[in-house]
């Protein structure tokens, strides 16, 4: 096996973590694929995967030659695609994550109208809460709800949202609406464990920059809150676009909008190298169309009074 065959059998046993599936997806041999990376490990005279009965990890060497492997790849396929004539036509996979709730409601139409447009591509869409590292993971692309402002990756903002307080306009009728956040010490609040960092409710208000949450109700799951919030049970915390269609309907309301956290952006993410991908290319034009429309722009004009 030459050189360029064995850095795609790395990458395709390095991204699947299995010699098994990197050989179905090359239609090649088990016993062939580890012969190629034990020959360029060999060469290279360093080792890059850690290898056992039941996985397959990288080495950190193993994790930056990926890095490299992968842009030599892409290059030559955009130059292949360039020469044929097809640079602008997006074809075979893009491998994107986007956080669960966010993925749902706003990147499936994209990835759904996208695939529509472009019958030679196909999509493998992955919706986690936890973040993923594209170069170990193998992902293309990556939506991030979080300041990325550091971050070495290529970043396209697309739009912001907030962490907001809602309530159900029954339980505020009933309860009062506070009028500042100690005030939120006398309801009962129920709690998202993702958004109380520390146990704490965190605030832009001088001088009560937090409250420590003493919850109602607990729970792991912003669905679990946002229905619970919907059931009168209290004030609820979530990001804006989850409530938005509520607040939009009148079957909640935003509480202390005045105090609300910085904006926080929603981007994509992608390596540097796939800028001239097609597939990458494409998806952010559709991204950037989708989101030109302002689906999630946050607006406090319902808000509780007291």
């Amino acid at each position: 096996m030459d050189r360029f065959e064995a850095l795609k059998a790395f990458v395709a046993v390095a991204e699947h973590r299995s010699f098994a599936e990197a050989s179905r997806t090359l239609r090649i041999s088990p016993a062939a694929a580890s012969r190629a990376i034990a020959d360029l490990e060999q060469a290279l005279g360093v080792m890059l995967l850690r290898r056992t009965t039941r996985s397959v990890a990288l080495t950190p060497e193993g994790a930056s030659y990926l890095q490299s492997c992968r842009i030599a790849l892409d290059e030559l396929d955009d130059a292949e695609r360039s020469l044929r004539g097809q640079n602008a036509e997006p074809r075979g996979e893009l491998i994107v994550t986007a956080p669960v709730v966010f993925g749902r409601m706003h990147i499936l139409p994209i990835v759904t109208k996208f695939l529509r447009a472009h019958p030679q591509l196909n999509v493998n869409l992955t919706l986690v809460d936890r973040v993923i590292r594209l170069v170990e993971e193998g992902i293309d692309v990556a939506v991030r709800i979080a300041d990325l402002s550091d971050s070495s990756l290529h970043v396209v903002r697309l739009a912001e949202v907030r962490r907001v307080l809602v309530a159900n306009p029954t339980y505020l009728a009933d309860r009062g609406v506070p009028s500042g956040v100690s005030d939120l010490h006398k309801h009962d609040l129920v709690v998202f464990d993702n958004f109380a960092t520390n146990g704490e409710w965190r605030f832009t208000e001088s001088g009560r920059p937090a409250i420590r949450c003493e919850p109602r109700l607990l729970t792991n799951s912003v669905e679990a809150a946002i229905d619970a919030a919907l059931e009168a049970l209290g004030i609820a915390r979530a990001l804006s676009y989850q409530v938005d269609a509520h607040v939009r309907s009148g079957r909640l309301r935003y509480v202390l909008p005045q105090f609300d956290p910085a904006a926080v952006p929603v981007s994509l993410l992608f390596q540097a190298s796939r800028r001239g991908s097609p597939n990458v290319r494409a998806l952010i034009a559709a991204a950037q169309d989708y989101f030109r429309s302002g689906p999630i722009t946050y607006s406090a004009t319902v808000v509780a009074s007291a």
